[in-house]
């Protein structure tokens, strides 16, 4: 077919929304709400006709995992290599890219200032990249400053440094 084509919509067009309503009321497949996914793998969506879909396939709580070997691989390993250990709230709506580039942004502001206070450097670190999840509440609800939709989920964020617990470990093997 090519050009336009008109099309009256019936109710069997129609297809139930994956994540349905909004904020704290939106429900998976109108049934669970997203949070509460652990468990009941036998969980079906609620459906006028009785459906089959099962709950699970569209919910998951494996972590992304990478596994870093840092006393054999990373020889040089100092103040600035961290690990981000962060909940969906950060990682739904703040990509490894940008949480990059706040760390960066953070670790050369602390260089920068000529006092590299590791006291408050993490912290400050991690204060970022939850307001950098969490945006600003406008009009249209929580936006990022790039104006994309923010998080309204739960943000916990932790800045671990790296250097100590090396330290720590090739002291223990010593």
């Amino acid at each position: 077919m090519t050009g336009w084509a008109y099309k009256k919509i019936n109710h069997h067009d129609l297809k139930f929304p994956v994540v349905y309503g909004e904020g704290k009321c939106s429900r998976l497949l109108a049934t669970i709400g997203v949070t509460r996914g652990f468990g009941d793998h036998d969980l079906r969506a609620q459906s006028y006709d009785k459906s089959n879909i099962f709950i699970k396939p569209f919910l998951t709580s494996q972590p992304e995992v990478r596994v870093i070997d840092i006393v054999n691989s990373c020889s040089n390993v100092d103040e600035n290599d961290i690990l981000i250990l962060g909940t969906d709230g950060l990682w739904d709506v703040v990509s490894n890219e940008e949480v990059s580039k706040i760390v960066a942004s953070g670790i050369k502001g602390t260089q920068a200032s000529g006092k590299e206070d590791t006291k408050y450097k993490y912290i400050t670190i991690a204060q970022e990249l939850v307001m950098s999840a969490r945006g600003k509440l406008s009009v249209c609800g929580w936006k990022k400053y790039d104006n994309t939709s923010a998080t309204i989920d739960d943000i916990s964020v932790f800045v671990i440094p790296l250097k100590g617990y090396k330290d720590e470990y090739e002291k223990y093997i010593d």
